[in-house]
Order: structure tokens, then C-alpha cells, then sequence
């Protein structure tokens, strides 16, 4: 389905974004891919996939944030890793496997491109070198889900607020973007009275402005300051398995713009 005129011009104010993954490629196997890439919006909420069912489509973000979230038998739900534009939705197709352990929806909205799995999936057996930069991407991914449950158990709720926080910037095309209590919530593992207590301190730092489930950014320094080692170790990780930065893909390939696909 074509995105409506809303939805493209959007997607096309995003223009000059691109995806960590898609940015590594090949001309040759970019080219290849390209055809069945569609643009899409990520609205908030919106389910990517659900648990225990096939997956159908594989989404290369380009801002915004999904979550993956592990449903308990009672009912409980638990945040247990987020992607941005360094990484794809979809992993376990590039793992040999079909069906979703956990659920995937949309936490910040966004863009993406989207891609059939089943064509993706022939493309990985067809390109060495795409199926090798998806299995780097699947270390640095599990690397971050590592570092983050090591980061719940030894450092502080301001500490890992500000490494979330500065996560979701480095994703977006700007300092200020939707982020509910429910959430930061989900993602440290706390009440939303915890996470009004920690953004109110950081707001009255101001280091932050956060109304209505917005927020700003104002001082990334002393965000980062504020923060665990936990950030600079992940970013450091998928900098060595990944290369190139998401925002500076290589100049010595065809740009991957949102709006060149198709």
C-alpha cells in the first residue's frame, strides 16, 4: 500500500536520513533491495509484530524507535531492547527463523522502509556480504541487550534515564521527540512516579524540557555526563562491528534516501 500525501510528506521531510544497515551495503546489493523497499510512517503504537506468529515484513528504520517486549502468562510486559536507524526489525529472519519470540511495536514515532521477509530472506541466501553485515548487526544488537540488563542491576535510575534518553536523540532527526512515562517506564524497569520524579530532576537541571510526553533536549553534554558508561561502551560496539556512523554513511556509495526508493 502507497503511503497517503500526509504520510509522504512526512517520509520526504526526512529526506536526508538514511539507515545505519541499509548505508553499509554494496551499490550492487543496494540496488538489489532497492525495488522492494516501501516507505512507511511509524506511528506510535504500532505493531511491527507480534509473539509466536510468522514474520512478514522486515523494517529498516530511519527515526523513530521500536521496542521489543516479552509478554509474561499473567499479562506483564517487559521492554527488553529497542532499534533505531542503526538496525533493522525483524532479526530472527537473518537468524534462520520465521516465527517472532517477542512482540515489536512502535515506541517514538517515525519513518521506516519496509521490505517483503520473504524477499529479504532470498536476498540473504544470495549475498554473502548482506548476509555478513546482518549477523554483525545481530552481535552489536546483542551486545546492547547485554550491556542493558547489566545496567538495570548496577547503575542508578537517573544514570540509565540519561543513557535512554540519549539513545532515542541519536535516533531522531532532532533534539525533541515523543516519549511517554509508560515508555521510560517499560525501558528501566520502574512506576511512572519514578520516571516523573528522575525527568522532573533533570528538567530542573536543565538539562531537559519534558511536557505532555515531549522532550527536548538542552544540554547533551551534561546528559551524557550524567549518564553510566553504559552509552559510550554500546555506541563503541556497534561503531567497531558496524563502521560507519548512522548520520554519515559512506560518500563512496549511492546515497540511501528515504525518498530513492521504489
Amino acid at each position: 500500500m502507497m503511503p497517503s500525501t500526509t504520510e509522504t510528506r512526512a517520509l520526504l521531510q526526512h529526506d536526508r536520513r538514511t539507515n545505519r544497515l541499509l548505508s553499509l551495503l554494496s551499490d550492487h546489493d543496494y540496488e538489489r533491495l532497492r525495488p522492494h523497499l516501501s516507505p512507511v510512517v511509524f506511528d506510535y503504537r504500532k505493531s511491527l509484530y507480534e509473539a509466536s506468529r510468522a514474520i512478514e515484513q522486515v523494517y529498516f528504520p530511519v527515526d523513530g524507535v521500536a521496542s521489543l517486549v516479552i509478554t509474561t502468562a499473567d499479562g506483564a510486559s517487559a521492554e527488553v531492547g529497542t532499534i533505531g536507524n542503526e538496525g533493522m526489525v525483524g532479526l530472527p529472519i537473518c537468524l534462520g527463523d520465521g516465527d517472532a519470540p517477542s512482540s515489536v511495536y512502535v515506541q517514538v514515532p517515525g519513518t521506516a522502509l519496509r521490505i517483503d521477509a520473504r524477499v529479504f530472506r532470498g536476498e540473504l541466501a544470495a549475498s554473502p556480504t548482506l548476509n555478513l553485515i546482518m549477523l554483525r548487526y545481530a552481535n552489536a544488537f546483542f551486545n546492547q541487550v547485554a550491556q542493558s540488563a547489566a545496567c538495570a542491576h548496577l547503575h542508578r535510575v537517573e544514570q540509565r534515564c540519561c543513557r535512554w534518553l540519549l539513545m532515542t536523540r541519536d535516533r531522531m532527526p532532532t533534539g525533541d521527540f515523543l516519549l511517554t512515562h509508560e515508555f521510560l517506564g517499560m525501558m528501566l524497569g520502574v512506576r511512572r512516579t519514578t520516571v516523573t520524579d528522575v525527568m522532573g530532576s533533570l528538567q530542573k537541571a536543565g538539562l531537559i524540557r519534558y511536557r505532555r510526553g515531549h522532550v527536548t533536549i538542552l544540554d547533551h553534554d551534561a546528559l551524557q555526563q550524567r549518564s553510566c558508561e553504559c552509552y559510550d561502551m554500546s555506541k563503541a560496539e556497534f561503531d567497531r562491528l558496524l563502521g560507519d556512523t548512522a548520520v554519515a554513511p559512506r560518500t563512496d556509495k549511492t546515497h540511501r534516501l528515504i525518498s530513492e526508493v521504489g
